[in-house]
């Protein structure tokens, strides 16, 4: 028995599974919404990306299905595939325990197939705006029987342009359907169309005190765009996540994108709009499963893409605004884990980070890759500085003295640094013609091994994400 469930008016099959997932208590959007759908009320509600909104508007619905009847009672569209397969495998995880038959319509798929699974009689479809509509058009998809319409990522239907679908299908249903949105932000397209097919809606707001998690940590690059695939290949290397999620906004670009990572010795694959559902789907498999590394896309085909504890989002363009910034960044510190999402900027785009920053009250700061951590701008000038005094011959004498070690002979500062390194390894006098050998006491005490894993490690983790951190500490 789940007392809590219970007492918001959730079914005791439907609570008893709740409890078996090991889901005790609601989150805000669940315990707001939950009573209002299921008194009846049309609703908008407003949170964020991984809040739990799925469940706020499953239960509810799968509720209002009378089992005993074969119509179709409840239609859930959702903008993109991915999304809409993650709704429709919870309701059909729940509805087995009400006996409710659940059917998907999703693009990508074969249509003649999913026609003929529609003689099944389901009681609840999920499905895509596009797929939905084409197949009503076609005379194959009654919907008078439909009590209740709910649109997830209301927000980004409407934007993509699914605004006519979706008042075709509403001009179909009966006028005593019950409606409700689910979006994290609210456009005027959106507003539109509750204006038009909405009776008294009750709004809910969850995002006020949460517009990003607080335990996801964002940084920006700046980079010249030709490097901005070198700066994620360093930053990558550098963090070693297990995972990582990267954006780009052109979706001409991503194959030359992945061409690129793949060079680099990435393990990459990409997924974007015009994929096909069987590709798209082994390709978040593949992800999830962690046999793959890297995950590139665009904002429309990552829509509602839920991977657990996915520590690491880069932005290889800054999102186009603010709501499509959180919809990134809310891939990551999902259900309170940490997260970290790194955009990589022009000198010229840096004017947009400054106003997320304002717009979403985020702590966003400028970060730079400097001997394998990640260093603030006037940190790393003054560690610069005080290295560049620190080795600094003393007295003109020395100035003008000229210097026949390696690292004074290497080209580019690289160069340099590394052949200092290698001279710095040996303990062998330089043989004759390769210069003086230098003056001065005793060759320091040699560090031992556990000293020097320690001072790398602290060196390493100052500045560094907190997951990359623990996992290092755990090492």
């Amino acid at each position: 028995m789940n007392v809590v469930w219970e007492s918001m008016g959730i079914r005791a099959e439907l609570a008893a599974k709740l409890k078996d997932n090991q889901i005790d208590q609601p989150t805000p959007v669940q315990a707001a919404a939950i009573p209002e759908l299921l008194a009846g009320h049309d609703v908008t509600a407003r949170s964020q990306t991984g809040t739990g909104k799925t469940l706020a508007f499953i239960l509810p619905a799968l509720q209002r299905i009378e089992a005993g009847s074969e119509a179709l009672q409840v239609l859930v569209l959702a903008p993109t595939q991915e999304l809409a397969m993650q709704i429709y495998r919870v309701a059909e995880l729940y509805g087995e325990e009400l006996s409710i038959r659940v059917h998907q319509l999703i693009g990508g798929a074969s249509m003649q197939r999913q026609v003929e699974k529609l003689k099944q009689r389901p009681h609840l479809v999920v499905g895509t705006p596009g797929r939905v509509h084409e197949i009503y058009m076609a005379g194959k998809l009654k919907l008078h029987n439909i009590k209740f319409l709910i649109i997830d990522e209301a927000d980004q239907v409407f934007q993509l342009g699914s605004t006519g679908e979706v008042d075709t299908l509403l001009k179909a249903m009966g006028r005593e359907r019950q409606i409700a949105f689910f979006s994290a932000t609210k456009p005027q397209a959106m507003e539109d169309v509750e204006d038009r097919w909405m009776q008294n809606p009750k709004t809910i707001d969850v995002t006020t005190d949460q517009k990003l998690p607080e335990q996801v940590e964002h940084y920006y690059l700046v980079a010249d765009k030709r490097d901005k695939v070198d700066a994620a290949r360093r930053l990558i290397r550098m963090l070693e996540p297990k995972s990582a999620l990267l954006f780009i906004n052109d979706t001409d670009e991503i194959a030359n994108y992945e061409s690129k990572f793949g060079y680099e010795g990435f393990n990459i694959e990409t997924l974007y709009g015009d994929a096909d559902k069987q590709r798209r789907a082994a390709t978040l498999t593949r992800f999830r499963e962690g046999r793959l590394q890297l995950l590139l896309a665009t904002d429309v085909a990552a829509r509602g893409i839920d991977i657990a504890g996915l520590p690491l989002v880069v932005q290889l363009d800054p999102a186009t605004d603010a709501d499509h910034y959180v919809h990134r960044a809310g891939r990551t510190g999902r259900m309170g884990r940490n997260g970290t999402v790194v955009t990589i900027v022009t000198p010229q785009q840096v004017f947009i980070m400054s106003k997320f920053c304002k717009q979403l009250n985020i702590k966003l700061q400028e970060k730079r890759m400097f001997r394998g951590r990640l260093w603030d701008p006037e940190e790393l000038t003054s560690y610069q500085i005080g290295t560049h005094r620190d080795r600094k011959p003393s007295g003109q004498a020395a100035d003008r003295r000229p210097s026949n070690r390696p690292e004074a002979k290497a080209g580019s500062a690289a160069e340099r640094a590394q052949v200092k390194e290698t001279a710095a390894v040996s303990s062998k006098p330089e043989q004759a013609g390769g210069g003086r050998p230098q003056a001065g006491g005793k060759p320091q005490a040699a560090m031992t091994k556990a000293a020097k894993a320690q001072r790398e490690r602290e060196r390493k983790n100052k500045g560094a994400p907190k997951w990359l951190k623990a996992k290092r500490d755990q090492q």
